[in-house]
């Protein structure tokens, strides 16, 4: 079974100011056009705004999307975790790695202005093209690779969900049952528009709506995920060896994108009244 698993650890930045003066400070910038800019700031903080949303400041101007509209999330533990980012930057802001900032600004402008029916619609396309899915009819290593590390797992989600997937060899994949898809898109319509943003962000990195929810349900960890998704990539390292640094760079990046929508998901799930909740028993 899975061998060699590392386990990923986060680090976060501990001292947040809690209080800002409220000003206004437009911050646009685009991952592709902009990857990098010297950082401009020194402190980040937040601090809770109108309707209980949270707020990130830098230097106590507020922070804005790449769309102009003030950046708030709906929970102090997601608020913290985008500071976090901010604050980790160095002298340079590598802004490819700030994937819970691009997925808040995602959920904030939306730039193709999709609703929820629409981005459940595209997880579950994801479906029919399912990695654990496709299998090989030859090499017979890769053959018995796949079936005893993607087996498992598919029979796990058949079971937490009661459906019926399957895999196939053929080019057309396995024929997904309408039950199965109507039983996942019930599922799917208990997510916010934030956790369904974050749960999209991650089965577009895996290609794979199974892995995927078995991450989020805790079946499997970040690491095992990616390896999963990577299984014939992983085969081919095995028998014809590794590129220096390229491979190895391609598993880390994918791994960090992967734990930071599952965090997304996580965290934007969240309830910021709980703590009030608990105060009131």
């Amino acid at each position: 079974m899975l061998k060699s698993l590392f386990r990923l650890q986060s680090h976060c930045l501990s001292r947040i100011n809690p209080t800002a003066q409220k000003s206004w400070f437009h911050l646009k910038y685009s991952t592709a056009a902009a990857a990098e800019r010297k950082r401009f700031y020194q402190d980040v903080s937040i601090t809770q705004g109108e309707g209980g949303l949270y707020e990130i400041n830098l230097d106590r101007r507020k922070l804005k999307t790449p769309g102009g509209k003030l950046f708030t999330v709906p929970n102090e533990a997601l608020a913290i975790a985008v500071a976090t980012e901010w604050g980790a930057q160095r002298e340079t802001l590598k802004f490819y790695t700030m994937h819970l900032t691009t997925l808040c600004n995602t959920v904030l402008d939306n730039p193709t202005q999709r609703n929820e029916e629409q981005m459940i619609n595209a997880a579950l396309k994801f479906l029919e093209t399912d990695t654990v899915c496709y299998r090989v009819d030859e090499p017979q290593a890769l053959v018995e690779l796949q079936m005893n590390e993607w087996d498992p797992v598919l029979s796990w989600i058949e079971n937490r969900y009661n459906v019926v997937i399957g895999s196939s060899s053929s080019i057309l994949g396995p024929e997904i049952p309408q039950a199965t898809k109507d039983t996942f898109r019930q599922h799917l319509k208990s997510y916010n528009f934030w956790s369904l943003t974050g749960l999209e962000y991650v089965i577009t990195q895996l290609k794979s709506v199974v892995l995927s929810m078995a991450m989020i349900d805790r079946h499997l960890s970040v690491e095992q995920a990616v390896f999963l998704s990577r299984l014939e990539e992983e085969y081919q390292i095995q028998s014809w060896g590794n590129v220096e640094w390229a491979h190895d760079y391609d598993m880390y990046e994918l791994r960090a994108r992967t734990a930071a929508g599952a965090l997304f998901v996580q965290l934007s799930s969240e309830i910021s009244t709980v703590k009030k909740k608990l105060l009131q028993d």
